[in-house]
């Protein structure tokens, strides 16, 4: 087998080929004046392929079709550690795309992995030529793993919303501490207060955990509002590190101490690689 580290993820893909034990090929891409992708695997593939390559954004999404045609003559595996699109995976107004699907259905592949997709209903949308399903891998307990590295005095996790519990739930119990989730608590008719559910974070040790961090602006009310009810320290952790505009300044203009993510989307940030949950998860 060789792996193919896409433009996008040309670390992570070195990552998993070591972690595999299996040749790393040379890719050389590049843009004409007109705006076109141009890309060339520079050795010969004789055998199983799997490519590594997020799809942050259009173009890193034609890189992947590219990639995609260029190994399709053996068995292929795909994996997308980052798919863009995901987050458009329903159809509200009349005239909208599901976008989800229409990016699934543009990969050929034998087989797919994700990690930590925004809906795991979106891995219907994949057609693969093997007849498999596409896999959503989790990342949840590597990252408590790491996070129980830092030995925090009193660690507690929290959970953004509900919608981030079953996740943080899952890197709690990888971490092996407490976790609690904020709420709105409507005190007045015209005034709301969020804070945790049921867990006092005065003095205690807070890493705020989602799947994703994008412009910053829900975690930076919630590290202001958690600073405010006493916590010695603030983290925020998250699987996929967009951090887009001005996200860090709004994150440590707030008060963060670290920003923890992984290596699906490749930041100064991501100090967690995915590499042994793809080996996991291809099997190999």
């Amino acid at each position: 087998m060789k792996v193919l580290g896409g433009p996008a993820s040309q670390l992570l893909g070195s990552r998993v080929a070591r972690e595999i034990g299996c040749a790393l090929a040379i890719i050389e891409f590049k843009q004409f004046p007109d705006g076109e992708l141009y890309l060339r695997i520079v050795e010969e593939l004789d055998g199983d392929t799997l490519i590594v390559q997020s799809t942050t954004t259009n173009d890193d999404i034609v890189y992947l079709l590219q990639l995609i045609d260029a190994a399709s003559d053996g068995y292929l595996r795909v994996a997308i550690p980052y798919f863009g699109y995901a987050r458009q995976d329903k159809r509200f107004k009349l005239g909208e795309p599901v976008s989800a699907r229409a990016i699934a259905r543009t990969i050929d592949a034998d087989e797919v992995y994700v990690v930590n997709i925004h809906d795991p209903a979106s891995l219907d949308h994949f057609q693969l030529r093997s007849g498999k399903k596409a896999a959503n891998l989790s990342a949840a307990g590597l990252v408590g793993t790491y996070l129980k590295s830092m030995e925090f005095p009193s660690p507690l996790l929290i959970a953004p919303d509900e919608g981030a519990t079953a996740l943080v739930r899952d890197v709690a119990h990888a971490m092996g501490c407490e976790f609690d989730v904020l709420v709105k608590k409507r005190v007045t008719s015209e005034f709301v207060e969020i804070q945790p559910k049921t867990v006092d974070v005065d003095e205690r040790d807070l890493v705020i955990v989602d799947d994703m961090i994008s412009t910053g602006g829900t975690m930076a009310e919630a590290i202001k509002l958690l600073r405010g009810q006493g916590a010695r320290q603030v983290h925020v952790a998250c699987i996929h590190p967009v951090l887009s505009l001005n996200a860090r300044l709004r994150l440590y203009r707030a008060g963060v101490d670290s920003i923890i993510a992984t290596d699906t989307i490749e930041k100064a940030e991501s100090s967690i690689t995915v590499a042994p949950l793809i080996k996991q998860g291809v099997g190999l």
